[in-house]
C-alpha cells in the first residue's frame, strides 16, 4: 500500500510540472504568407513596324470610248504575289484596341486578254503597287487580337494595248487610282515584342477615264478609239510579322 501511494504522488508531480515546462517554451515565430503569383497581361499599346507577304487578285475592266459611245473592252481576273511592309500605332483600353496603320506593297498582278472592241488587239493590265491607310478597331484576349480595319487605298496600274499579230504596241498608260478598303485580321503575340498574324483586305477603286490625244487611236480592224475607262477591285490575303517597341506585359488588374 505504501508503494502505491508513493507511485501516485510521483505521477501527480510530473503532471503538475508539465504545464510549467510548456509555459517556459518560446512562442513559435509568425511567418507571413508569400504574395500570390500575378500573371502578366499582354499589352498591345505602342508603335510597331513589320513585313507582310501573300497573294492578291484584281478584277479589272476596260471600256473604250468611241465617237458613237462607250464600248466594253472586256473584264478579266488576274492574280499574283504581294510583298511589303507596314508601320502603325495601337493603344489599348481594357480589352479594346484602337490603331492607325500605313501599309505599302509591291505587287505582280498581271493579265492579258483579247479586246472585245477589236479581236485584232489585246490589252495587258498590271498592278505593281498597293497602298493602304487605315484605322483599326480590335478586341484582345491577352496575347490574341481580332480586329477590323477600314480607310483609303491606292493602286498603281499599267495598261498596254498591242497588235495581236505583229506584237507592236499601240498605246501604253500608267495611272494611280484611289479608293476605299475594308479588312479583317487576327494577330498573336508570341513574345512581348513580336507578333504574327493573317489579314484579308478588299479594295474597291474609283473609275479612271483617259482621253487619247489628237484624232484618237485607230485599231487594226479600223475602229477609232477616243479614250478608255478603267474599273478595278482587289482582294488581298497576307501573312504579317510585326515588332512592337516597348512591348512588355503588365500585371493583371483585379
Amino acid at each position: 500500500m505504501k508503494k502505491l501511494l508513493i507511485a501516485a504522488a510521483g505521477m501527480m508531480a510530473v503532471g503538475l510540472s508539465a504545464p510549467a515546462s510548456a509555459a517556459d517554451m518560446a512562442a513559435r515565430p509568425y511567418t507571413k504568407a508569400p504574395p500570390p503569383i500575378v500573371s502578366p497581361v499582354y499589352d498591345w499599346t505602342g508603335f510597331y513596324i513589320g513585313a507582310n507577304g501573300g497573294w492578291g487578285q484584281s478584277r479589272g475592266c476596260v471600256d473604250f470610248l468611241t465617237a458613237l459611245g462607250t464600248v466594253a473592252g472586256g473584264c478579266a481576273d488576274r492574280s499574283g504575289g504581294v510583298v511589303g511592309g507596314q508601320i502603325g500605332y495601337r493603344w489599348q483600353t481594357n480589352q479594346f484596341v484602337f490603331g492607325l496603320e500605313a501599309q505599302g506593297d509591291w505587287a505582280d498582278i498581271e493579265n492579258t486578254r483579247v479586246s472585245l472592241v477589236d479581236p485584232l488587239i489585246s490589252t495587258t493590265g498590271k498592278t505593281d503597287a498597293i497602298g493602304l491607310f487605315t484605322a483599326q478597331l480590335g478586341w484582345a484576349w491577352n496575347a490574341s487580337l481580332l480586329y477590323v480595319k477600314g480607310g483609303a487605298a491606292v493602286t498603281h496600274n499599267r495598261l498596254d494595248v498591242f497588235n495581236n499579230f505583229t506584237g507592236v504596241g499601240l498605246d501604253s498608260a500608267s495611272h494611280t487610282r484611289w479608293g476605299g478598303a475594308l479588312g479583317v485580321g487576327w494577330e498573336y503575340g508570341f513574345t512581348p515584342n513580336w507578333t504574327v498574324g493573317v489579314e484579308y483586305d478588299h479594295l474597291w477603286m474609283e473609275n479612271d477615264t483617259r482621253t487619247f490625244v489628237g484624232a484618237g487611236l485607230v485599231t487594226p480592224g479600223g475602229v477609232t478609239l477616243v479614250g478608255e475607262r478603267f474599273s478595278q477591285d482587289v482582294d488581298m490575303v497576307t501573312v504579317r510579322l510585326n515588332y512592337r517597341f516597348g512591348g512588355y506585359g503588365s500585371p493583371a488588374r483585379y
